[in-house]
């Protein structure tokens, strides 16, 4: 699963595109790239130059060739001049180096051993052993790699600058060698040809029900631009433009979406006005049109690069690259939150274990928002960039795991997105031909049982907020909070033109979901998780009552618990008691009647008498919090009016419940 798509700004790298980059930086670096190898070609000396003057001639032609940019040209002359002079060493690393450049990877392996095979043991032969392992590490050949390492590694001291890097290499080498022999069990497939309009396409990411897709196309004229597709239940739509106000005629990618797909954060390196090398842009949508995209000012831009954002599933904590002073390395991971005024916070640097002294890239947060994807150069890996998980469970960040083989290779990885139900991720193949990247495809594989282990899945709930009465589409607040800790989880909001919203559901907790608008009775919904292992998507229109004085109309506060037979509210319950009496305080013309309610088991008369006693400790909580005794009734009802058939437990369970209404 070589060539995952990564970012051409990295150091010291002209890895694959990277939608964040104008076309000319990128065309910049490729040059550069050459230059630098042509620069260290004709200046690199390696020992036994020859005294024969006709291998002399050749070589000389051969390095004036390349310097021309000739490398195919050059080949045949140094060719000659080995075979003029057989002790020709440096002829025959340079022509491992030329055979390396025009991907001709056995002859260059060849070329490099033959150098060795003439001085072994000379620590002047340190240039061969170094070419001969590189290309070995480069071809994922990392066993036939460890011997002439451990050969190096004698040549260097431990603690010099070249024996630590050769240690470091040893490692990749062992770590490869290990890795290829226990793969993990993947099976990569194209998404879709559907998708494949233009040369390349990268870096997907998608909503938490997988039916909306926006990935980064390189058009043939060179432009990059964000495309959207939709998934109908069986096949993708032919993409198309994300947004005529997004795309221009630069380049746009590198995005980032909220599980809704209604909040977006991409990266733009020209084009707009910005702060820096590269900056990081928002876009809402509303209805069917994105809003104009709005740098995300100088708290979380810099005069230095910003890049490869990810947004938290309800779009309120952002990860994202930076190079800024006071990291760890040279670019490293950052996270901002935003407060409750709509602003973001100073960016956090994630440290150790994440960051390292190299780079870090492409961070991904699941959408249960403790599963955090990354690549690294920095972390032991195959070779180059490989991609890493880490959780945080709240006392900070467990040390990266490598997501092992073939999912990293010898080749630098990046772009990887993983569903909200921890089954599948999403990612980009570059094809290649004669070791050359000539496309990238948007690719699909089942995540292998050892790594869902790691990601803890989480379930959606989507579907439309309206009013009762009149069918309205409501701009609701959608707040997931935790029961337990009476902690906010997410918080997001409904679509204002069509009510529509999705929110997320995590796995292995109970919680309280709450609906508000003003001027409607809050919703309460409850989900108990606390034993749930699989996520799943779940469909829910839920109507909101307005508030109107002496409606029949009920709601039902579904996280009010007490023991069985008893009266006494349980810890868990505080969440939905603060909820209704900040109701009350916001409105403070308003009485409601808080009513209880029992199933058909036990005395009548018994029921009727807790249902009163469970509807009058709703009450003295809110008396004791500062809302008028005046303003609330309390009533039993006991068994008298259940809302299903008292038939099985489950209907039961319903039947036991506070509701509440304005009179």
């Amino acid at each position: 699963m070589a060539n995952f798509v990564a970012d051409t700004q990295i150091f010291g790298h002209s890895m694959s595109r990277q939608g964040d980059k104008e076309k000319g930086r990128r065309q910049l670096e490729k040059k550069i790239t050459k230059c630098l190898f042509l620069i260290s070609f004709l200046a690199s000396s390696f020992s036994s130059f020859s005294q024969d003057i006709k291998a002399k001639e050749l070589y000389a032609q051969s390095i004036k060739l390349f310097s021309e940019r000739k490398a195919d040209e050059a080949i045949p002359f140094m060719e000659q001049a080995v075979k003029q002079d057989p002790n020709f060493t440096d002829a025959y690393i340079k022509l491992g180096q030329l055979y390396e450049f025009t991907k001709h990877y056995d002859p260059a392996l060849a070329a490099y051993r033959s150098a060795i095979q003439l001085q072994p043991d000379n620590p002047s032969s340190g240039g061969a052993y170094q070419a001969l392992s590189n290309t070995l590490l480069r071809l994922s050949r990392y066993s036939e790699a460890l011997p002439y390492l451990e050969k190096l590694q004698t040549l260097f001291a431990p603690q010099s600058a070249q024996g630590k890097r050769i240690a470091r290499q040893i490692e990749t080498a062992r770590f490869g060698q290990e890795a290829m022999l226990h793969p993990q069990a993947v099976d990569p497939k194209p998404l879709s040809s559907v998708l494949q309009t233009t040369p390349s396409q990268y870096f997907p990411v998608l909503t938490a029900d997988e039916q909306t897709l926006v990935f980064t196309a390189l058009k043939p004229e060179g432009d990059e631009d964000l495309m959207t597709s939709t998934f109908n239940g069986e096949t993708w739509s032919p993409p198309v433009s994300l947004a005529s106000n997004i795309n221009t005629p630069e380049n746009e990618g590198t995005a980032s979406l909220s599980a809704d797909g209604r909040t977006l954060v991409f990266t733009a390196c020209q084009g707009r006005k910005g702060f820096g090398s590269c900056d990081l842009y928002m876009s809402h949508k509303t209805g069917s049109d994105w809003s104009n995209p709005e740098n995300l000012g100088p708290i979380i831009n810099t005069h230095f690069y910003e890049s490869q954002p990810a947004l938290s599933a309800d779009g309120r904590q952002l990860y994202f690259v930076s190079d800024r002073p006071g990291g760890k390395g040279r670019r490293d991971i950052w996270r901002s939150d935003i407060g409750t005024d709509g602003n973001w916070a100073q960016p956090v640097n994630l440290g150790e274990p994440i960051n390292t002294t190299s780079n870090e890239a492409s961070p991904f947060i699941h959408a249960n928002g403790q599963t955090l994807f990354f690549a690294s150069e920095g972390h032991i890996g195959l070779g180059g960039y490989d991609l890493f998980v880490a959780d945080n469970s709240g006392a900070g960040w467990s040390a990266p795991t490598n997501l092992g083989y073939p999912i990293n290779t010898a080749e630098d990885q990046a772009s990887l997105f993983v569903a909200a139900n921890g089954t599948r991720a999403f990612y980009s193949f570059e094809e290649q031909k004669d070791g050359v990247s000539q496309k990238s495809r948007l690719y699909t594989f089942d995540l292998p049982e050892s790594l869902r282990e790691r990601v803890r899945p989480v379930s959606f709930l989507k579907g439309f907020i309206v009013d009762a009465k009149t069918k309205k589409p409501l701009g609701a607040t959608v707040e997931l909070v935790d029961l337990k800790t009476n902690q906010i989880v997410s918080r997001v909001q409904a679509d204002g033109q069509t009510g529509q919203y999705t929110t997320i559901l995590p796995s292995g907790g109970e919680y309280a979901l709450y609906i508000s608008v003003s001027g409607y009775l809050f919703k309460s919904l409850s989900f108990d998780f606390t034993q749930k292992t699989k996520g799943e998507g779940l469909s829910l229109s839920i109507p909101l009552e307005p508030v109107i004085g002496g409606s029949s109309t009920t709601e039902t506060l579904n996280n009010l618990f007490f023991e069985s037979g008893r009266y006494d509210l349980a810890e868990k319950s505080l969440t939905e008691l603060n909820r209704l009496s900040l109701f009350m305080q916001t409105n403070p013309a308003v009485t409601v009647e808080i009513s209880g309610h029992t199933d058909d088991k036990g005395d009548a008369t018994a029921n009727l008498a807790l249902s009163q006693k469970r509807a009058q400790a709703v009450v003295s909580y809110l008396t004791k919090a500062g809302i008028q005794a005046g303003r609330i009734r309390a009533i039993g009802y006991g068994k008298t009016r259940p809302l299903v058939p008292n038939t099985t437990d489950e209907n039961r369970r319903l039947n036991r419940r506070i509701e509440w209404r304005v009179l």
